[in-house]
């Protein structure tokens, strides 16, 4: 039941914030992203904020840093934990595309 859950929870997460971090790198919006390739798109758009001298982006990034720490915690970790992971990375998935725009 966990385990369902915890895809469940991914899979909401990739389509709430995949395409607003998509169009930030101007790429598609990947369909149905598996955990390891919504982390992936994370990390891109993070390296790319990276670079930037923009307080916001800035801040954009470290959120971005901090929610991928939470995502592959939650895929790696106890099952007893994996919500409350989620749910800080939801937090910083947030930040970060508000940070953005």
């Amino acid at each position: 039941m966990e385990t369902h859950t915890r895809a469940n929870t991914f899979t909401a997460l990739a389509a709430c914030f995949s395409a607003d971090l998509a169009a930030f790198i101007a790429e598609e919006t990947p369909q149905n992203p598996s955990p390891a390739d919504f982390i992936d798109l994370i990390d891109r758009v993070r390296n790319v904020l990276g670079s930037a001298s923009l307080g916001s982006l800035q801040e954009a990034e470290e959120e971005l840093d901090a929610a991928t720490v939470y995502l592959t915690d939650a895929l790696n970790g106890a099952e007893d934990d994996q919500m409350t992971l989620l749910a800080c990375a939801r937090t910083h998935l947030r930040n970060a595309t508000e940070a953005i725009s």
